[in-house]
């Protein structure tokens, strides 16, 4: 169901004051610097402890096994965090202004389930069984259902309403035939579950090549969009009135969000509430302007991703919990938090 933009989302986005400008500046920066410090952390922490001097020494020395450890696996896995992290918050923070719900998050319109489905096809039709193979299909997958979900909701032509259902009723449909497929192929399940988890642990170079063009791109047409997102925001009326064009910005708005998510869910899975999350809670001290709320999302995003991360590795050693896992821990308290505070402000 869609949420009304709050009155002041409705009004014109005028340019900050200078002193409120130079404050959001500098909570840019600081959120960069502990973004730093968690991608630190996520190097020097794992579920096997090694001190720190010889994860230095694996991290610029390659000594043998700690090199192995720091570079194979945490380095590769912090950096796909990293672009994953980013992915998932500013495709969340496009489709809250899209479908101006500020609720709304990439498994609104079908992606997650698009990606699941592809994958659950090539596990059980064509036999794949590794990481690298699963990420085109499920890319292919998301942008498959994407698309499907445009023409659905009215190609430009489209408006929030429509494009949330049209991405709810291909959802359901598509969960359907999950079900469907783990039910009579039990070996298909097996695989499958470890993926639809979430999880940053097969990470290696391979993946993290073939998604980061994706992601760049993307992340470069997103943050693009800030203006004319600010003026879809407002309305449609207004938007016509501020000379958007409605039918290209939200048709580059969808691909900047199947691009984002479909390549972040290719390499993880499919990770719930950092896109959700993450854009509300920027959304809270930035204000309605994309401007600000996009750089935020793609910065801290990963911040909570890795944290995440760090976390699972932390509680349950010497084996640890999946990032998909306490991502959803996390947010289950708060997503039911952000919906109590909108209801109570709407009262």
């Amino acid at each position: 169901m869609l949420v009304d933009s709050p009155p002041e989302q409705r009004a014109e986005t005028a340019p900050a004051p200078p002193n409120r400008r130079a404050i959001r500046t500098l909570g840019l920066l600081v959120s960069v610097v502990i973004l730093m410090l968690v991608a630190l952390a996520s190097i020097a922490i794992g579920a096997k402890e090694l001190p720190l001097d010889q994860v230095w020494h694996g991290l610029f020395h390659d000594t043998g096994s700690y090199g192995d450890v720091v570079v194979d696996e945490r380095l590769s896995r912090t950096v796909l965090g990293l672009l994953a992290g980013a992915a998932l918050g500013l495709s969340g923070a496009v489709l809250q202004a899209l479908t101006r719900n500020p609720l709304a998050d990439p498994g609104l319109l079908g992606i997650n389930a698009g990606a699941s489905a592809a994958v659950v096809t090539a596990i059980t039709y064509f036999g794949v069984s590794t990481l690298d193979g699963y990420v085109w299909f499920a890319f292919v997958g998301a942008a498959v259902v994407g698309a499907l979900v445009w023409f659905l909701g009215g190609s430009r032509g489209a408006t929030p309403v429509r494009l949330a259902l049209a991405g709810t009723a291909i959802s359901a449909a598509l969960y359907g035939y999950l079900q469907a497929v783990m039910i009579t192929d039990g070996a298909a399940l097996n695989k499958w579950r470890f993926w639809t988890v979430g999880s940053l642990a097969s990470a290696n170079d391979s993946t993290i090549t073939q998604v980061l063009p994706f992601i760049a791109a993307g992340t470069l047409l997103a943050l693009c969009l800030a203006r004319p997102l600010n003026a879809v925001a407002m309305g449609d009326d207004t938007a016509r009135a501020l000379g958007a064009n409605l039918g290209r910005t939200r048709a580059l708005s969808m691909l900047a969000a199947v691009v984002l998510c479909g390549a972040a869910t290719a390499a993880c899975g499919p990770i719930a509430f950092v896109g959700l999350m993450v854009p509300h809670v920027v959304r809270s001290f930035t204000g309605p302007d994309l401007r600000w709320i996009l750089p935020y999302a793609t910065v801290l995003s990963p911040v909570l991703l890795l944290g995440a991360d760090v976390l699972g590795r932390i509680v349950a050693r010497p084996s640890e919990l999946q990032v998909g896992i306490v991502t959803a821990i996390i947010g289950g308290p708060v997503f039911i938090l952000l919906v109590r505070r909108r209801r109570t402000a709407q009262l």
